[in-house]
C-alpha cells in the first residue's frame, strides 16, 4: 500500500519544477493556474528569483504547493493518479499540497490560501518577539516537559514532532532560548536556534489562525478522493466540515508528523512517496519506520522512475 506526502517549508529552492514544466505541458499549467490565481508571475520567481525572496513565507508557500502539484501533474500524464494511493498527508503547509491533490480544494484557491496563510503567520508576531529551535535526540514527551519548564510566563511549545529524535519547539524568543539551554542539560545531541521569520504551530499564531478561518469560510471543500492525514489528529479525515477546522486549528497546533507516519504504517503503507521539492521527508520517515520505503518525486527524471517503479 502506497501514500504520498507533501513538503513543507524550508524545501524551496530556485529552479524547482522548471524542468516538469519544460517536460510535461500538464506541469507548465500548474504554474499558469498558480500564476493567474495570485495575479503575478510567481513561476517566475520561482524559477529565475532570489533564493532570499522565494524563501518570504508568503511566496514560498505557495510555491512549495505548485511544485508538488506539477509533479501530480506530470504524474497522472504518465497514468499515475491520487487513487495510486490510499493516503496523503503534508506537513504544515505540505497538507493544502495534499488536499490541492486528492482534489478537496482546488489548486487556484489553494494558491491564494497560502498566500493569505504566509502573510497571515509573518505578520502575526513582530520580527524578534518569536523565535523556534530544533532540539536533536529527545522524545517528544521529554520536549513537551522542557517547553513548558521554559515557557514562565511566555509561550514555549512543542511545534513539530518530526521523528523520534527530532522535535521543534516555538515560542517567545527568550523562552525558546531557554529550552534550548534546558534541553542541553537534559541531555539533547543538539539544541539549536531555526533561522525563520516567525514561531510557526504555536499559540502566538493566534491571529493568523482567526485570518484563516475567515479566508476559509470563502473556500469550497470538497470530499478528497482519498483520505488525508491531517497534522492536527494525526489520522485520517475526509470530511469537508472537519477539514476546513483543522486547517484553522492546525495553525496553532503541532505538527505530529511521527504520530502520522506511524498511523499509515499501521494501516497497510508500505511504500512513502514525497511529491515536490527536496528530500527532508523521506529522511525523516526512514528514522520513524525502516519497514516503509521512500521515493522522492521531485523532477521530471524522478516522475520518469517513480512510473518505471510501479512495473518492476
Amino acid at each position: 500500500m502506497r501514500a504520498f506526502v507533501f513538503p513543507g517549508q524550508g524545501a524551496q529552492t530556485i529552479g524547482m519544477g522548471r524542468d516538469l514544466a519544460e517536460s510535461y505541458p500538464e506541469a507548465k499549467a500548474v504554474f499558469d493556474e498558480v500564476d493567474e490565481a495570485l495575479g503575478e508571475k510567481l513561476s517566475k520567481l520561482i524559477w529565475e528569483g532570489e533564493q532570499d525572496t522565494l524563501t518570504l513565507t508568503q511566496n514560498a508557500q505557495p510555491a512549495l504547493m505548485a511544485t508538488s502539484l506539477a509533479v501530480m501533474a506530470a504524474l497522472k500524464s504518465e497514468g499515475v493518479s491520487i487513487d495510486a494511493a490510499a493516503y496523503v498527508a503534508g506537513h504544515s503547509l505540505g497538507e493544502y499540497s495534499a488536499l490541492a491533490a486528492a482534489g478537496s480544494i482546488t489548486v487556484a484557491d489553494t494558491a491564494r490560501l497560502l498566500r493569505t496563510r504566509g502573510l497571515a503567520m509573518q505578520e502575526a508576531v513582530p520580527v524578534g518577539v518569536g523565535a523556534m529551535a530544533a532540539l536533536l535526540g529527545l522524545d517528544f514527551a521529554t520536549v513537551q516537559e522542557v517547553a513548558a519548564e521554559a515557557a514562565g510566563d511566555d509561550v514555549c511549545q512543542a511545534a513539530n514532532d518530526n521523528d523520534p529524535g527530532q522535535v521543534v519547539v516555538s515560542g517567545h524568543k527568550a523562552a525558546v532560548e531557554r529550552a534550548v539551554e534546558i534541553a542541553k542539560a537534559r541531555g539533547a545531541k543538539r539544541a539549536v536556534l531555526l533561522p525563520v521569520s516567525a514561531p510557526f504551530h504555536c499559540a502566538l499564531m493566534e491571529p493568523a489562525a482567526r485570518v484563516m478561518a475567515g479566508a476559509l469560510d470563502d473556500v469550497d471543500i470538497e470530499v478528497p478522493a482519498v483520505p488525508v492525514v491531517v497534522n492536527v489528529l494525526a489520522s485520517a479525515v475526509n470530511d469537508p466540515l472537519t477539514i476546513r477546522n483543522l486547517l484553522v486549528e492546525q495553525i496553532t497546533s503541532s505538527v505530529r508528523w511521527r504520530e502520522s507516519i506511524g498511523y499509515m504504517g499501521d494501516h497497510g503503507v508500505t511504500e512513502i512517496w514525497e511529491i515536490g521539492a527536496g528530500k527532508a521527508l523521506s529522511g525523516m520517515i526512514r528514522r520513524i519506520n525502516r519497514d516503509i520505503g521512500t521515493l522522492a518525486v521531485g523532477t521530471a527524471d524522478d516522475v520518469k522512475a517513480a512510473v518505471e517503479s510501479l512495473s518492476a
